[in-house]
């Protein structure tokens, strides 16, 4: 189940700003070197995570999934001038790819990218984070939801991808995957820690913000 159709979806591309040629060369190889291709942001998409990136204006950001690197640098649009971005991902098959893209990029100096378990890695990282956007394994939203949610300050974002799971969560199918964004969506519906709502941008998209008083 698409939410959107082509006609509607290339009308939106349309009507914002449009990819750079760095994002457009990292949307061409997506598609023509990577499995799974439809895990990268795409245009639309990209340009909701720069504008939210630049309304926050955070000065630090952690990412929890990179793929080829596109949301990252989507993301970086918004840094503060000396803002850092933490990016975390386990393949490392598409270092070489992905480090080139950011040594092409203007953020080079201020990505962190991490190559390893999000689940490991998080506990490590002593930094107080703006803006968090996870974008990974299923099964462990909530459990990287939890592992962040103390690192955000007060105000600061959680964006977390694919909350609809392509109409999936309204299916009544019973796999991993979809019983488990259901059973995280319902856990940030409940959690009265932050402030939350989902916008219906191409697979989904979860915004919370963190309370500022309990």
């Amino acid at each position: 189940m698409e939410l959107l159709n082509d006609a509607l979806e290339n009308y939106l591309d349309y009507h914002c700003d449009p990819e750079d040629e760095l994002l457009k060369h990292i949307n061409r190889e997506t598609h023509l070197k990577v499995l799974m291709p439809r895990m990268l942001s795409g245009h639309y998409q990209g340009r909701v995570l720069s504008m939210l990136s630049k309304m926050v204006r955070p000065d630090r950001i952690l990412e929890i999934g990179t793929f080829t690197g596109y949301a990252t640098l989507c993301l970086a649009e918004g840094l503060a001038e000396a803002g850092k971005l933490y990016t975390l991902d386990v393949n490392e098959e598409l270092e070489d790819m992905v480090r080139d893209s950011f040594k092409k990029s203007a953020f080079d100096t201020q990505i962190h990218y991490c190559l390893g378990k999000a689940l490991d890695i998080i506990p490590t990282l002593d930094e107080t984070f703006d803006l968090v956007f996870i974008d990974a394994d299923k099964k462990n939203n909530t459990n990287y939801y939890e592992l962040v949610l103390d690192k955000v300050r007060p105000g600061g974002v959680i964006i977390v991808d694919n909350v609809l799971w392509s109409g999936k969560v309204l299916s009544g199918a019973a796999d991993k995957d979809t019983v488990g964004i259901q059973a995280f969506n319902e856990h940030i519906t409940n959690d009265t820690r932050v402030e939350k709502l989902i916008l219906p941008v191409r697979d989904g998209l979860f915004i919370i913000r963190k309370k500022t008083t309990s």
